[in-house]
């Protein structure tokens, strides 16, 4: 599904204005479940989540987290509802046993890289999580579900995109109220740079809120082949445009672009186009990890030199300031358990 282009307008259309009256109650719904009280892990909880309805860039945003708390000698595991996936866990994701139609794309993208638990029910998840040997939960999605109890609430924001139009959904991307968002998180992640991204950080900046800041960087060598190629830029992500701006970055030059609707279900057709479109225009086919993980099992073995997948790594401007920030949360969640512990 692809967002409204109404949505990242300012000042609001006359459509969101006309829908406005259901965001406000969508949006006081929302916000009033964020406040509830969630289950205690029994282990430090970080949330990584987002303001809007989309993609900011959260899974990224978690595997860097992820990457700095194993340098702290953490045991850090996913968990992930497992949007557009069949089942309902918990369970542990095994990329040799599942596929993207039974966990969702982006837990697999995950699993690669850290012990990956999919559940919708998030305290079932968490349990599973540490009894499988996990010492911190990072939350991938879930700021507005209140079912869990987290130490460390981070909102993830797009530097371009912002908040859009400022209202909730359906009029706009908020899932509530910025204000009383910002009431909820303990800080955001900015990613990358831009008017809209810089007004949010602003507003957080005046409430007091820490305000961390990163790029989307692919991988040198990745780099080094994207400059001056001709490429087709495919993705079914929250925010396409955001993949072609990194491939424009690297030095590409884009041939086209097919933007598909966030966690699209590739189908054989599709494959099939894409080739057919890659050899009219005598170009290769840049995708994201993302969307590699539903297209390598269908992509036909004697076409697989014209797909380039186009990983990403979040880099943060100041790691200490992470670094900081993720040990006081852990420090401070054990600390209360423990406290808990000796009280009972």
């Amino acid at each position: 599904m692809r967002a409204p282009g109404f949505w990242w307008r300012a000042p609001p259309s006359a459509l969101a204005r006309l829908l406005q009256p259901l965001g406000m109650l969508y949006g006081a719904v929302t916000l009033k479940r964020m406040r509830r009280p969630g289950i205690e892990a029994g282990l430090p909880v970080i949330c990584v989540g987002n303001f809007v309805a989309g993609g900011a860039g959260k899974t990224p945003t978690t595997l860097a987290l992820a990457s700095r708390l194993a340098k702290m000698g953490e045991t850090p595991f996913a968990l992930t509802r497992g949007y557009g996936g069949r089942l309902p866990g918990p369970l542990r994701v095994d990329a040799a046993r599942h596929a993207a139609v039974d966990v969702g794309d982006e837990p697999l993208l995950l699993a690669a890289q850290l012990p990956t638990i999919v559940a919708r029910e998030r305290p079932a998840g968490a349990t599973l999580a540490r009894e499988a040997g996990a010492s911190v939960v990072l939350m991938d999605d879930g700021l507005q579900n209140p079912a869990l109890h987290k130490d460390l609430r981070l909102a993830v924001v797009d530097g371009v995109a912002g908040v859009g139009n400022g209202l909730c959904l359906p009029a706009g991307p908020l899932r509530a109220p910025l204000a009383g968002q910002l009431g909820q998180v303990d800080a955001l992640v900015v990613i990358g740079e831009g008017a809209a991204g810089e007004h949010v950080a602003t507003q957080a900046l005046t409430v007091g809120k820490r305000v961390l800041r990163a790029k989307l960087v692919p991988p040198v060598d990745i780099q080094a082949e994207l400059a001056g190629l001709s490429v087709l830029a495919a993705s079914g992500i929250g925010r396409p445009e955001k993949f072609a701006a990194t491939l424009r970055a690297a030095g590409a030059r884009l041939a086209g672009e097919r933007a598909y609707g966030d966690h699209h279900a590739y189908s054989d057709a599709d494959v099939a186009a894409l080739i057919g479109d890659a050899k009219a225009k005598a170009c290769r086919i840049a995708v994201t990890e993302k969307d590699m993980v539903k297209l390598a099992p269908l992509w036909p073995a004697a076409e697989r030199s014209l797909l380039l997948c186009v990983p990403v790594t979040l880099v943060f401007e100041d790691d200490a300031a992470l670094d900081a920030l993720l040990r006081h949360a852990v420090v401070k969640a054990r600390s209360a358990a423990a406290g808990a512990s000796h009280a009972q």
